[in-house]
């Protein structure tokens, strides 16, 4: 239809047309009267059919309006009362004033008006609140999407029960990948005949064919040592909740035969391309690899990575071969930058500082200037004793910087050395990360989600009692050309002792050999057991600790420390030493206050119990026996309560990191 400023222009065009019409007559009768009369006559014969067609074509289009709004509003009406869509009114006392029969019959009720929204769903008033446009909740085991609108207070309510449905299927059917390893499979296979090689082959298959048939999934033997799984994530919801338990019959079988066979299992979830869900597989296993083995590491394309298993704690796979291949690979990176620094974990214990000791020396002998990074404001008081007697050597002392120090001397080609943790949120200063280009890794945690990015070199050994003694091991490979003096091998032989609580924990043959070339230079164990001492004030805060102790469950033994107390994390740690000890405890966690915003928890357990699982699930870890974490800005009671859910999940069936 013509707008106004189009109807003025044809009214201005029509008076104008009939202005010029009767100039015209007007010319005609001062010419020819008769003509003129007769164009008069036929111009008002013209003008009175016209305004008759208009007066018609108006009447017309009344009432077709008149009827295309009746018809429009029967429609709403018939829209608004009939269409399968909620519509509900509320007042400001969350009452409902009003509601569509569709939204009515949801409820099998007559009525709802004058109920509450509360009486609808609980969920309705607090969304209300939270000024959320839409959200889904449950309708009598449906599911709606609410759109609100507060400025009118209505709700509209659609049904997606269907749609959710089916993307719940798309979820369940989804493909994910399984990269299967046996871990030990060539160590354990080595020198068999073939009659005993093809008996644990069997054994092996047998179990992994069974296991993937009764759980639906495609298994494929890819070479002596490797399968490939096909599933679905239905088939690794059902796999979850047994918590794998592929892992402890493969490892529990294979005894009979007098060996003891692991796998390790990585798998891609979460993506539609096979070529991602198999790096994502790939990763999975690498990072199951990295952490011991004996376990399954599930990871998603958003990086969560879920770890099940990881209940042993296997020593001995690593080889003296590859610990020579590393030394040789260090002198070379070693030779060709210009400096040397080494960097622990915050508040550094003895296997931190003895290690970079080590390195120190391993820079040292390839006539490398070496630093040791330390921050004096975030010691831990249980290396006091050890810092005393290095200060009495000056020219170790003074290869100790701080990190200030470090970043104004570090060059592009000085290269970062990282001892006893791979995290970068560990380390004692993450700019010292950022600034070099050149990094090292060496560390005997298990490897977990969070790492450092794009080192050159990566020497991680979980089997390791210590970081100490896989440093030990390199320095036997390094070039004699410096001797080692009996500080360096005293502060290298402590770490050992202090991760191993004195060779009864994590002990293997290769850490007593460690131990004996130390001593072969001249370590001094009654210096050692001085670096260990502790004082009196120390040991009743422990027994104070130790004195709030609970059994939470059978075998597990949680103590929590006053709220007003500050411990050294040496003492938490200590704690959960010693609950270990106890009769019928199987595992120990020990909650107390580093300061102010800082809670710490310690974790130990006899190897039942895989404590780093628990502990990564509270961003921290460790070992399968030793782990622990950080939390800041949490009260104590709260602490309690994550752990306590933690542990519940554990127990219960895998743990996501």
């Amino acid at each position: 239809m013509p707008n106004l400023n189009e109807k003025t222009l044809i009214r201005y065009s029509i008076y104008s047309l009939i202005g010029l019409t009767v100039i015209a007559v007007l010319v005609l009768f001062f010419y020819n009267w008769i003509i003129g009369i007769l164009v008069s006559i036929f111009l008002s014969v013209s003008l009175y059919l016209l305004r008759k067609a208009v007066l018609d074509f108006q009447l017309e289009m009344e009432g077709y309006i008149t009827t295309l709004s009746y018809r429009l509003k029967k429609v709403g009406e018939e829209a608004l009362m009939e269409m399968p869509i909620g519509i509900m009114l509320f007042n400001d006392q969350y009452h409902i004033e009003w509601t569509n029969p569709f939204l009515t019959s949801c409820f099998d009720v007559d009525t709802l008006v004058g109920r509450s929204l509360f009486d609808v769903a609980d969920a309705l008033v607090p969304l209300i609140k939270q000024e959320v446009d839409s959200e889904t909740i449950t309708l009598h085991d449906r599911k709606f999407k609410v759109i609100i609108k507060r400025n009118e207070r209505l709700l509209y309510f659609f049904d997606v029960t269907e749609q959710i449905e089916i993307e719940r299927q798309y979820e369940n059917e989804r493909t994910a990948l399984a990269f299967i390893f046996l871990d030990n499979y060539d160590e354990v296979t080595q020198g068999m005949d073939d009659q005993a090689k093809s008996a644990i082959n069997s054994e092996v298959t047998a179990l992994l064919n069974k296991w993937a048939k009764d759980y639906g999934v495609f298994l494929k033997r890819v070479s002596s040592e490797r399968f490939l799984g096909v599933l679905n994530e239905n088939i690794l919801t059902k796999l979850e909740k047994t918590k794998f338990s592929i892992l402890d019959e493969v490892r529990e079988k294979t005894t009979i035969h007098n060996v003891s066979l692991t796998l390790s299992i990585g798998i891609g979830t979460g993506v539609s391309s096979l070529q991602e869900l198999a790096d994502l597989a790939q990763s999975g296993q690498d990072l199951a690899l990295g952490r011991g083995g004996d376990q399954v590491a599930i990871k998603q394309t958003s990086g969560k990575v879920k770890f099940f298993g990881g209940k042993t704690n296997p020593m001995e796979k690593r080889t003296r071969v590859r610990a020579r291949v590393i030394s040789h690979a260090l002198k070379e990176i070693v030779s060709e930058s210009d400096k040397v620094m080494i960097m622990g974990h915050k508040f550094p214990d003895m296997d931190a500082i003895g290690s970079a000791i080590g390195i120190l020396k391993v820079a040292q002998v390839n006539g490398k200037e070496g630093f040791i990074v330390l921050d004096p404001d975030a010691l831990d008081s249980g290396v006091e004793q050890l810092l005393i007697e290095l200060k009495q050597h000056p020219e170790l002392w003074s290869r100790f910087i701080t990190p200030e120090q470090a970043l104004e001397i570090m060059t592009d080609e000085t290269l970062l050395i990282v001892v006893d943790t791979h995290k970068p949120s560990m380390v004692i200063d993450e700019r010292l990360l950022s600034r070099s280009e050149h990094v090292i890794v060496i560390d005997h945690h298990r490897r977990g989600e969070e790492f450092i990015k794009d080192p050159i070199l990566v020497y991680m050994e979980p089997y390791a009692s210590s970081t100490a003694e896989l440093v030990t091991e390199l320095l036997e490979y390094q070039p004699k050309r410096l001797k080692m003096n009996m500080v360096e091998a005293t502060a290298l032989l402590a770490g050992i002792i202090v991760d191993t609580k004195s060779f009864t924990l994590r002990t293997g043959s290769r850490t007593f050999d460690a131990a004996s070339y130390l001593r072969a230079k001249g370590a001094d164990t009654v210096l050692v057991q001085k670096f260990m001492k502790e004082d009196i004030e120390n040991y009743v805060k422990r027994a104070r600790l130790i004195q709030n102790a609970s059994i939470y469950k059978e075998g597990i033994a949680i103590t929590i420390a006053d709220d007003n107390e500050f411990f050294e994390q040496v003492i938490i740690a200590q704690t959960a030493d010693t609950l270990l000890t106890m009769n019928g405890v199987s595992a120990s966690f020990v909650i107390a206050r580093r300061n102010e915003a800082s809670i710490s928890i310690s974790a130990r357990s006899l190897g039942d119990i895989n404590v780093q699982l628990i502990m990564e699930a509270l961003d921290g870890g460790g070992h399968l026996t030793n782990a622990a974490t950080q939390l800041q800005n949490y009260t104590l009671k709260e602490t309690e309560e994550r752990l306590k859910s933690a542990l519940e999940d554990y127990l219960e069936g895998g743990t996501k990191s």
